[in-house]
């Protein structure tokens, strides 16, 4: 019984343990993209890019507290820059440099 009073914790636990690595993968993929391509793209520059999924990478790593501590609202701008960059720049990036759908 003590499991579903405390179901919101782990989940939101579970989800701080997996955005560490999202967060590292975004940087690493910023990183290894060409710098024009995010202008083709349209999107902001490579070092803007850079500085927030690397800025956002460190927030998630280091709020020890996780979802739940006193830096929770950093934690959460942290995993939004990071998801929107996974869902908006990076098929935009990938696909100005002749990179298609691979699923």
């Amino acid at each position: 019984m003590s499991l579903l009073y405390n179901l919101d914790n782990w989940v939101l636990w579970a989800i701080w343990l997996l955005a560490i690595p999202v967060g590292g993968y975004a940087f690493v993929h910023a990183l290894m993209q060409r710098a024009d391509a995010f202008t083709a793209a349209d999107k902001l520059t490579k070092p803007a890019w850079l500085g927030i999924t690397g800025a956002s990478a460190l927030v998630l790593i280091f709020f020890q507290g996780g979802p739940l501590g006193s830096g929770a609202l950093f934690w959460l701008a942290a995993l939004v820059a990071v998801l929107v960059y996974i869902v908006d720049v990076k098929p935009a990036v990938v696909g100005v440099q002749g990179g298609g759908q691979r699923w």
